[in-house]
C-alpha cells in the first residue's frame, strides 16, 4: 500500500504519528496494537484483512 500511495516508511510513520519501534515491529511481523491497525485502516480506507492475514500455530 505504501508503494501505491508513493509513501516512504518514514512519511507513513510521521503521518500516522507512530513510533519507530512500532514500524520496526511491523517489519518483523511482530504484534502491534489494534489502535495501530485502526490508524492504518483509517488512513488507507481499508479493512484489517487488507493489511494482514492470520497465521495459526505451526
Amino acid at each position: 500500500m505504501l508503494i501505491d500511495k508513493n509513501m516512504t516508511k518514514e512519511r507513513f510513520r510521521k503521518k500516522l504519528q507512530l513510533s519507530s519501534s512500532t514500524i520496526a515491529k511491523m517489519g518483523k511481523g511482530q504484534n502491534v496494537s489494534l489502535y495501530v491497525v485502526e490508524k492504518i485502516c483509517r488512513e488507507f480506507n481499508c479493512q484489517p484483512g487488507d493489511i494482514f492475514e492470520f497465521q495459526g500455530p505451526n
